[in-house]
């Protein structure tokens, strides 16, 4: 329960001055929550709605993501119908909506020091598993190794501490 919603189910009870200053609230915000509502109810629908939309192209190919299913959503839609991949990745994800994974990643370290100086996530080059290289393999080396993902030595390459 939200501290505006404890405010609005206690205020016949109390005053809503104190009851916004017993759970640290200003009274302004609390108005402007309460005069939101409509408004809140109003997305809730339209992403109801949406979530709808979504499983109807998520039944056609689980294998899509976000991107993707904007695609389908948008095609051949008016402007004011037309939907951000954004939003459409929040409905998935509020709505338990996930497509399937077709590959699997590991991570893979070259068996010889990189180079001198610190490395980021933006030197190492993706691939599938199973491919040659594999994932987070340093480019400036055809030689990799596996490595755990959590390793301290990959972690210390990416620059997050020790």
């Amino acid at each position: 329960m939200t501290r505006f919603k404890f405010v609005a189910d206690h205020r016949h009870t109390f005053e809503v001055k104190r009851l916004c200053l017993t759970v640290g609230i200003s009274r302004s915000s609390f108005y402007a929550w309460q005069a939101g509502a409509e408004a809140r109810a109003a997305r809730a629908r339209t992403d109801q709605q949406l979530a709808e939309r979504i499983r109807t192209v998520h039944a056609g190919d689980r294998a899509y993501g976000a991107p993707r299913v904007t695609a389908e959503l948008n095609d051949g839609a008016p402007p004011e119908a037309r939907v951000n991949d954004k939003r459409v990745a929040r409905v998935r994800a509020e709505n338990n909506i996930a497509g399937i994974l077709l590959r699997q990643y590991r991570l893979v370290e070259s068996a010889s020091e990189p180079p001198a100086g610190r490395r980021d996530r933006a030197t190492l080059r993706a691939t599938p598993k199973g491919q040659s290289g594999g994932v987070g393999a340093w480019e400036s080396r055809g030689d990799v190794r596996p490595v755990r993902a959590g390793s301290a030595s990959i972690r210390r390459r990416l620059g997050h501490g020790s």
